[in-house]
Order: C-alpha cells, then structure tokens, then sequence
C-alpha cells in the first residue's frame, strides 16, 4: 500500500495520519489561525519524528504518493458568523425576499448579506443597464461589501449574467488594484432553482477567500519541499480532488465527511445498523449518522438549515466543544457558540485566555492530569482554569466553584445530548461512535442523556476525521440540463459530460479509461427530486414536459483504502490499571489504552487515557478493548 497522509484542520487543534501499509502514524498540534500553513508543517514535522526518530520533512514528502487536507475552517466561520461582507446584486424574476423564504434564512442572509443588496432589471438597453450596474456595484461597496454575488433568475439567468459580466469588466476590471472580486451564480453550479443556486454562490463567495489564501500557500510550500504530487482537498460528498479542481462550497463540513467516511467503515467492520457518531473538536461538535451502510446524505445539501445546489453528508455542526465559551447568560448557563479557538485557548491553556471553557471544569475535576495532557507537550494551569470558573460562572451564579464545575458539564451535556436526539431517532440499534480530541470526556454521560446504551470509541479516536479520509477516492461529479427529451439530446448531452470528465480526470493525473464512471438521469416535478440510474445510455421512458430533466455523471479513480480488524465479544480479562485518578468525587482506577490487550475490560468508575483523549468511565458501564485498540463500551440493563 502507498504511503498516504491525511490532515485535519481544526478550529482548535490539526490532526495529522499518516498510512503506510498497516502502520499508522498520528500525532496533533495546535491549529495557528493567523497562518494554517504552520500549524500544517508543524504538525507534518511533528509525525515525521515518529516515523524518522528524528524532524525529516523532505523524507516524508518525497515518500508520500498523496497529501489530503480536510478543515471545518470553512464550518467554524458560518458557526460564528466570521468571514467577508457579502454584496448581494439580484434581477430577473430573482428578489431578495425569495432568498428568505423563513426564520433560518432571514437570519443567515442578515448575517452575511445584511442590506447590503441591489435589484435592477437586466433587460434594460445597454446604456440604462451599464448605468444601472455601476451604481449598484459602488452602492454595495460604499456599504462595506468586499465580495459581490450577481444572481438572476428565470429560463434567461445565465445569458443575463454573462451580459451583467462583460458589462462590469469593462468597468470593474480584476487586475487593478483593490478590485472588488464578482461571482456569478451561473459560474458556481448549474441549477434551475434560482434561490438554491444563489445561495451556493453566496456560500461559495463567503468561504473563498481563506481557503484559497491558505490552500495555495500550502501547495507552493509543498512543492519547495520537493512533494510529488499536488495537494487534494477532501470534500463533503467523501471524494478528492486538486486545490486547482475545488470550489469552497464543497469544503464546507470536509473534516466531519472524514469522520462519517470512518465511521461507515466501522459500521460495516462490526455489523452496527444504526451507527450516530459524535466527533467532538474545540469549536464543534459534527453529528453524523451511518444506517444500513450508509452515510445519511442529501441530493442537494443544506448549509445552516439552507438549501444548495451541491450534494452534501447530512453532518449537523453545533456551537459546542472543548473550546467553546461557557458563560452566565439571564441568570442561566449557556455553551457556545462562540469559542476561544487554540488562540488564545481555554483559560488553563496559560495562553491570555481568560473565558471558561469545559476543558476548563474537566481540569478542575481531575479528570485531566497537567503532567499528561496532550501526550505531556501542552501544560496546563489549575489555578487559571479556577479563576476563570470563579470570575465568569460562580460570581455571577452566586455559587461554590465546585457547584459552577457540576452545573458546566451538565448544560454540556444537554446540548450535546439534546442535539443528537434532534438529529436521529435513538433505537435499541443505535451505537454511539465518540472520537475527536473531546468525544470521549464524559462520552457515558452524554449516551445516557440521549438514552444510548452502547459507545465505540476508535482505537484511533483523536485522529478518527484525519483517518476516515483515507476511505476517500479521487472523484468528480458533473451535471447539465437535457439538451432535449429523446435518446439524442441524451447522447448529446452524456457526450459533453465525458468530454468534461476527460479532462478534469486528465488534470488530475489520470486517464478517463482508469476511472469508474456512474450516469444517472435527474428528473425534477414540482418540488421533488428522483435520481434514475442510465445504465443502458437510454432514457427510460417519455419525459412529461413539466419535468425538468438533467444528466448527471460521477468519475472516481480508487486509491489504496486501509483495512480494518479486530472484534469484540470474545473471551474477556481483567484490565490492568496504572494507578488511580482523583476526581473530584473520590479516587478511581486509571486505565492507560496503550496498556491494554486484547480482550481488556473493567466496571466504571474509572477513567480511560491515552496521549490525546481521556474518557470517565461512569458507574454501571463496562469497557472492553479489542486487537485494534478500539474500545466498547456498554451500559448494564436496569434492574427490575
């Protein structure tokens, strides 16, 4: 197998696991927000002393077949509302109000567009509509926009747009200095929905500026250091591609897509039928569900509850995480969603950070030891993880510290709890998959407020997003409207597909005839959607003229997939403890995972730790390891 490096970017810390035939190399670093490219390299040089016994960064590239890169960078800024200040222009049968069709998209639009929007006609003469134009590009810059979306609806959008187009280059043109970049909706997807399709662009315009700044300095950083092939990003809908290849909106939610790709593994792997996962970072935590085998996903995805025109995992992203802002709102608690990032980090992080933070009460309980926390390269302080609880929850409460630290982790508690049974039906078939640096903390306390019985904890937990990528492929997926309803315009439009798909294979370094391609027949009615496989090159049958018809095709090109072993529910053995953890509640076994063998197990209390997550075992489950170093564990029935 070749050797292959995935990388999960953060909003507190990066991920980085390197696959090279059955050894797997993982180690972490904090995520360094005012530049992604050094926590990048940091983390890169930091595995390759794992591999080297000593920094051996050029040995590590030029021994690598491919880099993946995935980031909730993208995720964390809509969680927070922090990006570009969007400038809306519409026309056509396309308004502003069309675009906030309910309460979530009249809060997301306030947010990222504001009133900073402009309608005109497009069907005006060219003088009144360069006229018209200009006013309305310098109108939205004047209101603080630094980023343009044009979008105009009806059968005309696309040649409209592009009239809009030659008009403002003329005016606005890209190479001065200080030109406002402008996208066009056309540009971004091809989707006959107007208000899906505008929302996309305005996604894709929100999110472009980072990534691309960060993405391409990455790849040229790189290529320095003598890499052999181009930077892949890995996406939301589970496949690939080159920097080159990607647009931002498919970034969205990348890094939770690993952990649903891992996570459908693990499902398959052990025979679990319902499979929710929990992938608890600094910022987030990314909900997913695995059923039947499947990664629950949707045909056209929704961002913050909107609809787009891209197919996305269906990942819920809530404000909640080890980094997450707890503070004292009307006299109640709240979490989230607001987070203190790696910079400047929890207040026991010693870094300037003076919020309260759940790492925070987690140190102040003892579940966390300063000496072994993040494998011992991070220190962490007591007493400033004391005088923020004190200052932001216990003040304010009128409370001990100790009754604030009690009331913290339960309102964490319940909004992840509350937000897993919003996200899936809990069933006797439902298996929680807890991982990420935070999944594990108090992973039992969170089932049983869900009212789950059985957790898996990963053997590579802390990592499990970095290593789910490496299930991806290398893959593209086209689509384009019917050139018309019969085997002709199908033919014709199939054709022009492969034609696409022949050169954006091409680019990626492979030839169309390497790849498994997919066809399907879109058919839109009314507001529903159905997808028809085209296996024969066929229609199936008389489109209905009120049908809206599209082709779509997938490409993927397979790369080498890591394998999975080791099972559980075989004969069993005292765990071995490596001394005790004095919490606050009183003193309990520890149990150190690198310790542990096949067939491991013991009673809560107790705690579980290894380098990079630590997980309190409560009263009345039980742990089992297996060969892997994957972990289940089970709550005992209730007693009549």
């Amino acid at each position: 197998m070749a050797r292959l490096i995935n990388i999960d970017n953060g909003g507190t810390l990066t991920d980085i696991c390197v696959i090279d035939g059955d050894r797997v190399y993982r180690t972490k670093t904090l995520t360094t927000p005012y530049d992604l490219s050094k926590c990048f390299f940091d983390g890169l040089r930091k595995v390759s002393k794992s591999i080297y016994g000593e920094e051996d960064l050029q040995s590590l590239l030029t021994s690598t077949d491919h880099i993946r890169y995935s980031t909730t960078q993208g995720t964390n800024a809509l969680v927070e509302r922090k990006g570009p200040r969007l400038g809306l222009v519409v026309g056509g049968t396309l308004t502003a109000a069309a675009l906030q069709r309910n309460a979530g998209e009249k809060e997301l639009f306030a947010a990222l567009v504001g009133e900073r929007v402009v309608s005109l006609d497009p069907d005006q003469d060219e003088a009144a509509l360069e006229l018209a134009a200009v006013r309305a590009i310098n109108a939205l810059a004047s209101a603080g926009a630094n980023r343009i979306v044009v979008a105009v609806g009806g059968a005309d959008r696309n040649a409209a747009e592009q009239r809009l187009k030659r008009l403002l280059l003329r005016k606005f043109p890209p190479h001065l200095l200080g030109a406002l970049p402008l996208l066009y909706s056309h540009e971004v997807v091809e989707d006959e929905d107007d208000a899906r399709r505008s929302w996309t662009a305005l996604f894709n315009a929100f999110l472009h500026p980072a990534m691309e700044r960060f993405l391409y300095n990455a790849e040229h950083l790189l290529r320095e250091n003598k890499s052999q092939n181009p930077l892949l990003i890995f996406r939301n809908d589970g496949h690939s591609a080159r920097v080159a290849k990607t647009i931002a909106s498919k970034t969205y939610s990348s890094g939770p897509r690993g952990g649903a790709e891992g996570a459908r593994a693990l499902a398959a792997h052990y025979g679990f039928k319902q499979l929710l996962s929990m992938d608890v970072g600094g910022t987030t935590t990314d909900i997913g569900l695995v059923e039947n085998g499947e990664v629950r996903a949707h045909r056209r995805g929704r961002i913050e509850g909107v609809d787009i025109s891209f197919p996305l995992c269906d990942v819920v992203s809530i404000g909640v995480g080890g980094s997450s802002i707890i503070k004292v709102e009307g006299g109640a608690i709240k979490v989230g969603p607001e987070s203190v990032g790696s910079t400047p980090g929890p207040a026991c992080f010693g870094l300037g950070g003076k919020e309260a933070t759940i790492t925070d009460v987690f140190l102040l309980q003892g579940l966390l030891d300063p000496a072994s926390y993040f494998g011992g390269e991070l220190k962490i302080d007591v007493e400033r993880a004391r005088a923020a609880v004190a200052e932001k929850i216990a003040g304010p409460l009128g409370i001990s510290v100790d009754e604030a630290v009690t009331k913290m982790e339960a309102a964490w508690v319940a909004k992840v709890a509350d937000s897993l049974k919003a996200f899936a039906a809990i069933t006797p078939d439902t298996t929680l998959a807890a991982f990420g640096g935070a999944g594990p903390f108090v992973v039992c306390k969170v089932a049983e407020a869900a009212g789950i019985r059985r957790v898996i904890i990963p053997g590579l937990a802390a990592v499990f997003s970095a290593f789910g990528i490496g299930f991806s492929d290398i893959g593209h997926q086209y689509e384009a409207p019917l050139k018309s309803k019969d085997n002709e315009g199908l033919q014709a439009t199939q054709e022009e597909l492969l034609q696409r798909a022949r050169r954006g294979m091409f680019a990626e370094g492979f030839d169309l005839g390497d790849c498994k391609v997919e066809k399907s027949l879109l058919l839109t009615e009314g507001g529903g959607e159905s997808r028809v496989p085209l296996a024969n090159g066929k229609l199936p049958g008389k489109i209905p003229a009120t049908t809206r018809a599209s082709v779509s095709l997938t490409v993927v090109k397979t790369m080498p997939h890591p394998q999975l072993s080791g099972r559980f529910g075989g004969q069993t053995h005292p765990a071995v403890a490596q001394g005790e953890r004095k919490l606050q509640v009183g003193a309990v076994p520890l149990y150190r995972a690198e310790e542990q063998v096949a067939g491991a197990s013991a009673q809560g209390p107790a705690v579980l730790e290894e380098a990079f997550f630590t997980c309190r075992l409560e009263a009345g489950w039980q742990f089992e390891f297996n060969a892997s170093g994957d972990i289940l564990l089970t709550r005992a029935a209730a007693k009549a």
